[in-house]
């Protein structure tokens, strides 16, 4: 009877524990997409500011499919990755919450934040087009309509029309133009490539480098990263940077972004590590390490990024280009665009 009551009263003063550390618990767990390196310096920042410490789990693909596999089991308070199609795919397995909050609404311009908070931008990227010092002109390519000039037939590269950041350019094309005449762009830009979409953004600028096209898609933080790359500054050095669009609607932009998991275990400290990360430290800090632009409209880019120039940006929310994404990838298809 007594080693009854003993037991009793472990297993009791066990729970207390357990909810005692819960209910006081100074932790954040974040799953990311975003690699390590870039985030990890502006986790530190912020546990030496608020003493709550940021667990990380990081994985290139499968967070998503993990968390409903974990349910309201799962440790994870915030989920981070890039591209607006990807946030909006955890928002439509209903795998995160909205939350109200006046810094993040402050901070994040409506464009790049979803109207009922179920995700919000840290970060703009830019869907530019690089061009080729010696072999093209650029006054001549202007626009992403340009891409569709028969003068730049077989000159241009791109990587798949299926990857996420041209499926977004694609979906934006849609929103402006109506499909009819993305599909007749979507065709011209095929007509001009100079070989099978493959590689990444940085394998086209390359391919610049070598003499295989003179144009090619990509996002402008992939620049700042082959400058300060010894192997790749030559590729860098080949091509100019341009932002599209200036004389009308604005350059397109991604994202990369955040949402609160619908069932965060700790909620209030994942609203903190969120409001944190859209204000003046956080935001610099990003662009600074990964040449992204800061989305919070007070914050001035890194310097290297202003050496680039101003730019003005699409302001078509980036909800609507998520709508249309599943378009854009039948657009893709139909064209044969990757064939």
């Amino acid at each position: 009877m007594q080693l009854y009551k003993s037991l009793i009263f472990t297993t009791t003063c066990l729970i207390l524990t357990l909810f005692t550390n819960s209910a006081y618990s100074s932790e954040v767990n974040v799953y990311s997409y975003r690699q390590p390196f870039l985030i990890q310096p502006i986790f530190d920042a912020f546990t030496r500011e608020s003493g709550i410490d940021v667990n990380v789990v990081f994985a290139k693909k499968g967070l998503s499919e993990r968390l409903k596999r974990e349910g309201r089991n799962s440790p994870a308070d915030l989920i981070f990755t890039v591209d607006i199609g990807r946030l909006i795919d955890v928002v439509n397995k209903d795998l995160v919450q909205g939350t109200s909050s006046t810094t993040l609404s402050n901070n994040i311009p409506s464009q790049y934040r979803d109207p009922e908070g179920k995700w919000f931008g840290l970060t703009t990227r830019t869907r530019s087009i690089y061009v080729s010092k010696e072999r093209a002109n650029l006054a001549d390519i202007q626009r992403y309509e340009d891409l569709s000039n028969p003068a730049w037939k077989g000159r241009i590269c791109t990587r798949s029309g299926k990857h996420p950041y041209n499926l977004a350019l694609i979906a934006s094309m849609i929103a402006h133009h109506g499909e009819e005449k993305a599909t007749n762009w979507l065709k011209g830009v095929k007509a001009n490539l100079a070989r099978k979409p493959q590689g990444n953004d940085r394998a086209q600028v390359k391919a610049i480098k070598e003499g295989v096209c003179d144009i090619s898609l990509g996002n402008n933080y992939y620049y700042g990263k082959m400058l300060n790359n010894p192997d790749q500054v030559e590729w860098a050095n080949a091509v100019h940077i341009t932002f599209p669009n200036q004389a009308d609607r604005g350059t397109h932009v991604n994202i990369s972004g955040m949402a609160l998991t619908k069932h965060a275990p700790n909620k209030a400290n994942a609203i903190k590590l969120m409001e944190f990360l859209s204000k003046k430290l956080a935001q610099k800090m990003y662009s600074e390490q990964n040449f992204e632009y800061p989305v919070n409209p007070s914050v001035e880019p890194s310097g290297l990024l202003q050496s680039w120039g101003n730019f003005k940006s699409d302001i078509l929310p980036l909800s609507e280009v998520a709508n249309l994404r599943k378009q854009a990838a039948k657009l893709v298809d139909r064209i044969g665009f990757d064939e």
